[in-house]
């Protein structure tokens, strides 16, 4: 599983890296928080890369994009991922972001209908009241000893500069605990065909992604029998099961090319 092409694009004064894998209708990855394109999206691309052309963004101070000193937004993702396309001329895709990555997707079909062919939601939320109960408490006082080590081994790996761990993980837990719910006309505006997956098991409550579901006009729902992310990718103990990710996969490409 080799990328045909990866590099970096100036965008809005940083440096973000990519890769892309295979051909056809372009499908952009967008990983969760802590985390990077392959991490999240290895299982994909390796069931995918023979059916659509999927690109991989490092999202800022994730994996080998550079770094801000802001405080991280879902709508500067947004925006950074379309500036990203422009660079790359690409005008219209569809998207699958999952956990934060999906909050991401959200932002980019909200602000920026004109380039969102299909949505892919996977394991992601809008209210803090979606998430399972204790997951906000938990993340008052978070430090970086108690982020998934996986998570850590791979950021050192892609990037071995420790104080960028830190600035990733300060980001990405500041982020959180200073969440304040979406009003529920980023939703509702969502224009675009939207699949809201998640795990029976998961980080946000099932009820939720059936809520997220009926805002969005038209969507397609699928709630698998997984925790966090399970049915794309291993799990954080490394554990790998194929079966449901061949499920989830089969349906997704149902639904991108129906």
């Amino acid at each position: 599983m080799e990328p045909k092409e990866k590099g970096y694009k100036n965008v809005n004064g940083i440096s973000m890296y990519y890769e892309i894998y295979g051909s056809g209708k372009p499908l952009i990855l967008i990983h969760g928080g802590g985390s990077s394109i392959l991490f999240d999206f290895k299982e994909i691309i390796s069931r995918l890369e023979n059916q659509f052309q999927l690109i991989g963004i490092d999202l800022q101070n994730h994996g080998m994009t550079d770094h801000r000193d802001i405080p991280e937004t879902f709508e500067q993702d947004a925006h950074d991922v379309a500036a990203f396309l422009k660079e790359l001329h690409i005008w219209k895709a569809s998207f699958w972001g999952f956990s934060n990555g999906g909050n991401t997707v959200m932002q980019i079909a909200c602000l920026y209908p004109e380039i969102t062919e299909k949505l892919i939601i996977a394991s992601s939320f809008y209210k803090r009241s979606g998430m399972i109960d204790g997951f906000f408490e938990s993340m008052a006082d978070i430090t970086l000893e108690s982020m998934p080590e996986p998570l850590k081994v791979n950021f050192l790996n892609l990037n071995p500069d420790f104080s960028k761990l830190e600035n990733l993980f300060d980001k990405d837990s500041q982020r959180m605990q200073t969440f304040q719910d979406w009003d529920e006309t980023i939703l509702t505006s969502i224009q675009a065909p939207a699949l809201f997956i998640s795990g029976d098991k998961d980080v946000m409550k099932p009820e939720h992604t059936v809520e997220m579901w009926r805002l969005v006009p038209g969507a397609q729902l699928m709630i698998l029998p997984a925790g966090h992310g399970s049915y794309m990718m291993a799990d954080l103990e490394g554990n790998t099961d194929s079966g449901l990710i061949n499920l989830t996969v089969n349906e997704v490409v149902k639904f991108l090319n129906h």
